[in-house]
């Protein structure tokens, strides 16, 4: 066993410019957090003493979140939920109509300015509910910029760590706000009051290969309408969710892994039922996201989609919904193709050689040129499209 973190750092100001320290995140650990792990994957932390939030405490006890901030106008008794246009990620805000706001995911890195400018845009001065659904950079990369410009209150992430210098940037972030992790699992809620509830309905198991499927799902019920928000949850994922019987109905779907062929399986359709689905993709991704087998299983269902729409907003005043589509206030940049792929490779586990069909780890010192590679999430799907595994890293 050994941490996979090595390092994190302390920061100091010389000539306008933040000079980084590197020191043992271990010290920083075992400080605050709950986010540990051993080997090279991404697994679930073991159980130590440390400080973390209490996700057992019901929202409506004395340790009921936050008193809401001074936020954005919206009308009383609205819920609102905003797919934020960060091309290849996801950013998701809810203006709650008890006058609290809750922000599931921050784009990439890059896409913090964005999603920052857009609360600030809408005369938000805090995040009461901050959820990063799991650990790979196009979901939290923005996070640490939004927890410095906001106050903060409660902050929500899966119980598994990764060996990005963006996760540690996170952490960072969390710990020199003060915050503390609340586990994010199923069954976990986040309000539950009068008609206005918050429920995560996964991840529910403690071990995952894929670290997509450890994405926080959570539904958002407003009397009569009803959202899913499932990260980058894929099959296993979803069969976890409809095997616990766990309400999974929704009006709203926002689509898994930006509408990947990997999530959004025939069977959690038909459960979810719901008469919108949004996906979040960027314009022109090298993943081909949204997949042909996705667009033709949402047949039937009205797709909303932010590579071609921009920022998708609905509106919820308990039994109604409408939608309004706008371009994006804050253009976001786009990624260069090649720096978005090395960043993604040190996340997902398999690089496939479009020539030779060999498929390697991304530690792999047999790597492809970076145009001649093609990304799997699991060796299955790849195996699938006719793969077989590299002699040198025997993914």
């Amino acid at each position: 066993m050994k941490a996979v973190f090595h390092t994190i750092t302390n920061q100091t100001v010389h000539k306008g410019k933040i000079i980084v320290k590197r020191k043992p995140i271990l010290t920083i650990i075992l400080g605050f957090l709950l986010l540990f792990l051993s080997g090279c994957g991404s697994r679930v932390a073991p159980d130590i003493d440390i400080p973390v939030a209490d996700p057992q405490v019901p929202a409506t006890s004395s340790h009921a979140p936050p008193a809401p901030g001074k936020q954005g106008k919206v009308e009383v008794r609205q819920l609102k939920v905003h797919f934020i246009d960060v091309g290849q990620g996801d950013a998701v805000l809810a203006q709650l109509p008890n006058g609290q706001t809750m922000l599931v995911d921050a784009g990439k890195n890059e896409d913090g300015s964005t999603v920052v400018a857009y609360l600030q845009q809408l005369g938000i001065k805090q995040v009461d509910y901050l959820v990063g659904t799991h650990p790979h950079s196009d979901h939290i990369g923005g996070l640490p910029a939004v927890i410095k410009a906001f106050d903060i209150g409660k902050v929500y992430m899966p119980r598994v760590t990764h060996n990005t210098e963006t996760f540690q940037q996170v952490l960072l972030a969390i710990k020199q706000k003060g915050l503390k992790i609340t586990p994010a699992r199923a069954g976990t809620a986040v309000l539950d009051q009068d008609n206005l509830n918050i429920v995560f309905v996964a991840p529910g198991g403690t071990d995952y290969e894929n670290l997509n499927d450890w994405s926080a799902v959570m539904r958002i019920s407003y009397s009569g309408t009803a959202f899913l928000l499932t990260g980058d949850a894929q099959a296993k994922s979803e069969q976890e969710m409809l095997q616990s019987g766990a309400d999974l109905q929704a009006d709203v779907l926002k689509v898994g892994h930006h509408g990947s062929n990997s999530s959004t399986s025939q069977a959690f359709l038909k459960t979810v039922n719901p008469k919108y689905a949004v996906i979040s993709a960027g314009a022109g991704n090298d993943y081909g996201h949204p997949h042909a087998e996705t667009l033709t299983r949402l047949k039937g269902i009205e797709v909303y989609r932010t590579d071609l729409m921009g920022t998708v907003i609905f509106t919820s005043e308990g039994e109604n919904l409408t939608v309004s589509k706008i371009a994006a206030t804050v253009k976001p940049r786009a990624p260069n193709a090649a720096q978005s792929h090395a960043q993604q490779a040190s996340e997902d586990l398999y690089i496939g050689n479009k020539n030779s069909k060999k498929l390697h780890r991304s530690s792999c010192s047999g790597l492809p040129d970076e145009h001649n590679r093609v990304y799997f999430p699991t060796k299955k799907e790849a195996e699938r499209a006719g793969y077989q595994a590299c002699k040198i890293c025997n993914p």
